[in-house]
């Protein structure tokens, strides 16, 4: 993904590499793209998978990218809305099955995001966790329309349970023939290497983690303070741990608690 330029004589348009010196390549910037961002989570919808899909497009129309999102309606949500930068938001009218996500049938939503896919002229489609109905439909459909197309998987998943086997086994269908993988962490790409039966070769890490300047205590009472970042509020993430920990906290002094999404 790069800027707008011009490419090689005969060349596909994507980035190219050039090698400019031993042991150093730069991407010359050939043209732009028009990325669709799918999944079931976004906002209004809190959480660490919808502030990705809100700052990464951010960044990309930073780049003079197009990037759309196409996400189930919430509610009374529904049609197309727009977010800082122009950002368009497609809310679907497809109905939701279990923790928001939506029921996966495949063929209900193909008509709206054959169109919208074809409307917005997209080249690449960029689906976000594995555990999202609306990822794995679009990267169906992307591949019968011969697009490019990208997962990012943001949670580790187990190999027991029932909804871990079922979810693995469309996994390995999924991303069978999805051009690249992005996990967050090395040990969800292990993981979900595993659960896919994937290659390594296409598979990278992006590490995707809170940013502590964020919620560096104030400079002048540094060591008067004591700050405590807690993540979200569910139970995988180690809510239980809370119930425990906070009541001796507060026993000191000047205790901040900052909780992030």
């Amino acid at each position: 993904m790069a800027y707008k330029g011009e490419g090689g004589h005969g060349q596909p348009p994507s980035a190219t590499l050039s090698q400019v010196s031993p042991g150093s390549l730069y991407t010359r910037r050939t043209r732009t793209h028009n990325i669709c961002m799918a999944s079931d989570f976004f906002y209004p919808n809190m959480g660490g998978v919808e502030s990705h899909i809100y700052q990464l497009p951010q960044c990309l129309i930073g780049r003079r990218h197009k990037v759309i999102i196409v996400i189930h309606a919430y509610g009374n949500r529904k049609g197309i809305r727009y977010l800082t930068n122009d950002l368009k938001v497609y809310y679907l009218p497809l109905k939701v099955m279990y923790n928001q996500s939506m029921a996966m049938t495949l063929f209900h939503s193909l008509p709206l995001l054959k169109y919208i896919f074809v409307q917005e002229r997209i080249t690449i489609i960029h689906s976000h966790s594995s555990f999202s109905a609306m990822a794995h439909d679009v990267l169906f459909h992307a591949k019968t329309m011969g697009l490019q197309t990208v997962l990012t998987d943001h949670s580790l998943s187990g190999f027991a349970k029932v909804h871990s086997v079922l979810t693995n086994k469309l996994l390995t269908v999924s991303l069978c023939d999805t051009s690249h993988i992005i996990c967050v962490s090395y040990t969800s790409k292990e993981n979900t290497v595993v659960r896919a039966a994937l290659t390594t070769e296409i598979v990278s890490v992006i590490p995707n983690a809170v940013d502590p300047t964020d919620f560096a205590p104030d400079p002048f009472r540094r060591h008067d303070s004591v700050t405590i970042v807690v993540s979200r509020l569910v139970y995988r993430k180690g809510t239980n741990l809370l119930s425990g920990i906070i009541p001796k906290l507060l026993g000191g002094e000047n205790i901040k608690i900052s909780k992030t999404r």
